[in-house]
């Protein structure tokens, strides 16, 4: 692993940090790395394996029934909580769901439950929001949410057939925090305890 720091979101760090670079990137839609995939990139564009867990916490938002009830509870106006968002909450779990069960495995033999599994739920998952997107209003958060996935699904099937690609990038953000908390210690220590 690698950890490459930047002090602001500009994509000119990304590609900098990855020039000579070309593979699979999993991550989330960040315009910065647009260049990354650009097809004339050189020495070869990077191939795009979008975060589901990304996605799935748009549309989690919009099925959260706990957090609606707890602001309920608190006297606050609850946020919406949408039926067709907790199907769709449902319909992706499931694949976290084998995700569970195969960690570990080779990337073949990942690669082969994926296939059996996983691929048709994914292609009955992309006519559901399609077609469940189709009834709802331009402007409603459930099409933004599902239009972040279908505007990529290339990118987001792209588990599907390479093993080696993880469903999220959980993984690497979790190993991410402890890097995090101690460059911000050391602002912290640096400015003399304050905090900027």
């Amino acid at each position: 692993a690698v950890f490459y720091y930047s002090r602001d979101r500009r994509g000119e760090h990304p590609a900098a940090h990855l020039a000579g670079w070309s593979g699979i990137l999993q991550a989330d839609a960040f315009g910065g790395y647009g260049d990354l995939y650009a097809t004339g990139r050189q020495p070869a564009p990077v191939l795009e394996a979008s975060c589901w867990a990304h996605s799935r916490r748009k549309v989690f938002e919009l099925a959260d029934v706990e957090a609606a009830a707890r602001k309920k509870a608190h006297g606050e106006k609850p946020n919406l909580v949408y039926p067709l968002a907790v199907e769709a909450v449902k319909r992706i779990d499931a694949l976290f769901d084998i995700e569970r069960a195969i960690n570990g495995l080779s990337p073949a033999q990942r690669h082969a439950v994926r296939q059996e599994r996983s691929a048709p739920l994914v292609t009955e998952l992309e006519r559901w929001m399609i077609k469940t997107r189709d009834k709802l209003s331009r402007g409603h958060d459930l099409t933004k949410a599902f239009n972040y996935m279908l505007r990529r699904w290339s990118s987001f099937t792209r588990f599907l057939d390479d093993g080696r690609i993880c469903l999220s990038n959980n993984a690497a953000e979790r190993a991410l925090r402890g890097i995090a908390k101690t460059d911000s210690l050391c602002t912290s220590f640096s400015n003399g305890g304050k905090q900027r």
